[in-house]
């Protein structure tokens, strides 16, 4: 090699820099963030099905509800035990007499005016009334627990949405019976789902929060911003490769799952 062609770069004051490998281009696939199979966590009749496949559901949303007429007489007996006043209003007032009439017969048995049988006999008066009062507080308190019970078991006669999303599948219909059985399937997706099989020539180039672009297929197109969230750290020695997987924002619901794709890696 000539002389002045290694130190013509130096005089000048040029450094080498290398370039950015190409960008990697992979096949890849939308995929929805999860799916879910909705079901009840108790048996019974099936009453209403509020939703139809294709429908875009809230989380939170009544997907379905049971036969529930004996849960909601079970509620409306154990409000009416709950708000049952006189045995606490009762005892109260005997408690409020056995004090008095304790306080009374102490003052006069002081003065010798009474015997201490009558004595003993209020104080224990007094002592069965603060008995009583407590034991009516105790069992106020279990029949506002038992309300509570009841109210969660006319819940769960209820099927609510656990994730907003798209009902992809309808199962069941008003009149069957249900005993674990999925009423409606479900698809979150935003965000969505990118899974890639890349080379293991990219391994160890690619790593969780890069950013890459995906390309949907026709008629989507368009071009999106994706970010890593996992790269598999077992290599398919078959095929010389490994999954990656992406996280694709989708607020607007513009994209469907299910989708093929491009994405590009950059470096």
């Amino acid at each position: 090699m000539p002389l002045a062609r290694v130190v013509l770069p130096a005089l000048l004051g040029v450094a080498f820099v290398a370039l950015p490998a190409r960008a990697q281009t992979l096949d890849c696939l939308v995929n929805p963030y999860l799916i879910v199979a909705v079901s009840f966590s108790t048996e019974g009749v099936l009453d209403t099905v509020a939703v139809d496949r294709g429908d875009l559901v809230k989380e939170g949303k009544v997907l379905a509800t049971l036969e529930s007429s004996i849960e909601k007489a079970t509620v409306a007996l154990a409000a009416a035990r709950a708000r049952i006043e006189s045995p606490l209003k009762s005892n109260q007032v005997r408690l409020d007499f056995g004090t008095r009439r304790f306080l009374r017969t102490d003052e006069m048995y002081k003065k010798n005016l009474v015997p201490l049988k009558e004595l003993d006999e209020a104080e224990t008066q007094k002592v069965l009334a603060e008995i009583g009062l407590v034991e009516t507080k105790e069992n106020r308190e279990i029949a506002e627990l038992e309300l509570e019970r009841a109210r969660a078991a006319l819940a769960q006669r209820t099927l609510r949405s656990p994730v907003t999303g798209v009902v992809t599948e309808r199962l069941l219909s008003p009149g069957e019976f249900v005993r674990g059985t999925a009423i409606v399937k479900l698809a979150q997706i935003n965000p969505l789902r990118v899974e890639v099989i890349a080379p293991v020539a990219l391994l160890g180039k690619i790593a969780v929060g890069m950013r890459a672009e995906v390309q949907p297929e026709a008629p989507v197109g368009g071009s999106y911003q994706a970010t890593i969230t996992v790269v598999d750290q077992v290599v398919d020695a078959a095929s010389g490769t490994f999954g990656v997987r992406l996280e694709l924002p989708n607020p607007n619901y513009r994209l469907p799952a299910g989708l093929k794709c491009k994405v590009r890696f950059g470096r």
